[in-house]
């Protein structure tokens, strides 16, 4: 029994002995491969490092290398740019230099130019001096002839010359005259075109438009219709023009015809009414309008005649007058200015102690051709001569007319009562558009003008500033002058004044001798 547990316990030791045996066998190996590994790693690093080094050495070189390369190529591009730079500077040397020999040569000619120059100046000195004593002997010898001192022949020449000048352009003024006359039709329209395009935006604004009124903007659309064909309906058969803009609730009807633009705006008027546009309505409205517009016109010729006191007229010349109605001349109505010159003309006959009748016609009809001048070529003079000669008025009337605007000389008392009559309707105050003040001033700037010129003793504007009338000192101005005085006053007022129409400058010249017998 012991010897099994003797067995036992020997077993169990050996057991032990082995046990720790392989454990410090065990830690020993794992020391020495520790060791192994340890060493390994510390060769690898220094491997490492060993190449890094030498790559660092190899790039460091590079460097270098590159560093030496861009300093030598940065050096010869310096040097490069340094001897352009000298050439360029060499190359301005030499163009100075031979800017300098050119001046100096240059020079050379000037000084021997300047020279020469010298001496025909001197010659020249010379020969004046010689002519002044010539001319100072003849002089000499001259007032030796004549008797006369050098100041008094001076004066006299003047004098003679002042006079043949008078002479001369009094008659070349003549001579002028004639020719302007000659010349007078196409200067006139010249005149007239620029008139109109300085005065057509005021005139053109109030007497070839017409506003309509509109209930709404929607009917702006209707009246034009599908693709404008009411609108187009409307201008064919009116002759009118229509403007639709962006004026709200309104309608511009254009039209240098008067009659044409009233046809249409009463046409329009009625076919907003009744609210059913198409272009057979249109057509039925227009005729309608136009049978409208004709009675009236009817009716104010008669009116017309009536109120004159006008018997035995001419229905055609009393529908002419109702047209006149919707003429306008410079913001003045037609008709109106006839009454009125109808009446004027009246009354002067009568003061006069003559028949009042033959006047108060022929001032009603004398602006009748106003009423065809949209229609017919010519002027209204031309044209109320024409028309009043076929429906057979008397000569007298006719005369008249012809004579109204001084196209023609008066002949008659009636025809000088009409020309007076329509200046004084048409340029009195407030007549066409021109207020007391500014009417005024304007005569007064007119006579100013005129007497602003030596020798004129009074001037005054008569028939409304149409006429300066100018007396001037019969011993300051002569015959002669007057005419060369017309002139330069004429052409002061055109420079100075602005004003409608032309301005007649009639200059007199009186003189009075007076004594008396004791």
């Amino acid at each position: 029994m012991m010897e099994l547990w003797l067995a036992i316990v020997l077993i169990i030791v050996s057991a032990v002995v082995f046990a720790a045996i392989g454990i410090f066998a065990g830690i020993f190996v794992r020391k020495n491969i520790s060791e192994k590994k340890i060493g390994s790693a510390e060769q690898e690093a220094n491997r490492i490092i060993s190449d890094a080094m030498k790559t660092a050495e190899a790039k460091k070189k590079e460097a270098v290398i590159e560093g030496k390369d861009e300093i030598h190529r940065l050096r010869n591009e310096a040097d490069k740019d340094i001897n352009e730079r000298r050439k360029e500077v060499q190359r301005q040397e030499r163009r100075i230099q031979q800017k300098e020999e050119s001046l100096d040569k240059k020079m050379d000619q000037l000084e021997r130019k300047e020279d020469n120059v010298n001496k025909k100046l001197k010659d020249v000195d010379n020969r004046l001096l010689e002519v002044e004593q010539v001319k100072k002997s003849q002089f000499e010898m001259l007032e030796r002839i004549s008797g006369y001192t050098q100041e008094q022949a001076k004066t006299y020449l003047l004098q003679r010359l002042d006079d043949e000048l008078d002479h001369e352009k009094a008659t070349k003024i003549m001579d002028f005259e004639q020719q302007l006359k000659d010349e007078s039709d196409k200067r006139a329209r010249n005149i007239i075109s620029l008139a109109i395009q300085r005065l057509a935006a005021d005139h053109v604004a109030e007497a070839t438009v017409s506003v309509v009124p509109l209930p709404n903007d929607e009917m702006k659309g209707r009246i034009i219709g599908r693709e404008g064909r009411n609108i187009r309906a409307i201008e064919t058969l009116t002759g009118v023009d229509l403007i639709i803009d962006d004026t709200p609730e309104a309608i511009t009807l254009s039209c240098f015809e008067p009659v044409r633009r009233e046809i249409a705006r009463v046409s329009l008027e009625k076919l907003i009414s009744d609210g059913r546009i198409h272009p057979a309505r249109i057509e039925e409205m227009v005729d309608k309008a136009r049978r409208e517009v004709e009675a009236t016109i009817k009716q104010a010729g008669e009116h017309a005649v009536i109120e004159a006191g006008v018997n035995g007229v001419h229905p055609e010349l009393v529908k002419l007058l109702g047209r006149l109605r919707y003429r306008t001349s410079y913001g003045q109505n037609v008709l109106n200015h006839s009454l009125e010159v109808s009446y004027l003309a009246g009354i002067m006959a009568s003061e006069l102690g003559m028949d009042p009748a033959t006047a108060k016609r022929a001032g009603l009809l004398h602006d009748i051709g106003k009423a065809l001048d949209h229609e017919m070529e010519g002027s209204h003079i031309e044209l109320g001569v024409d028309v009043t000669r076929k429906y057979k008025e008397s000569d007298a009337v006719i005369h008249a007319i012809h004579a109204h605007h001084g196209d023609i000389e008066a002949k008659t008392v009636v025809a000088c009562l009409v020309q007076a009559a329509d200046a004084i309707s048409a340029a009195r105050p407030g007549a066409r558009r021109e207020n007391l003040e500014n009417y005024i001033k304007r005569l007064e700037k007119l006579e100013e003008v005129a007497s602003s010129f030596d020798g004129v003793e009074s001037s005054y504007a008569i028939q409304a500033g149409r006429e300066i009338r100018i007396m001037v000192k019969p011993e300051v101005v002569s015959d002669e002058k007057m005419i060369p005085l017309a002139r330069e006053i004429c052409q002061k007022i055109e420079a100075d004044l602005e004003y409608p129409g032309q301005i007649k400058v009639n200059i007199i010249r009186e003189a009075r001798a007076v004594d008396f017998a004791k």
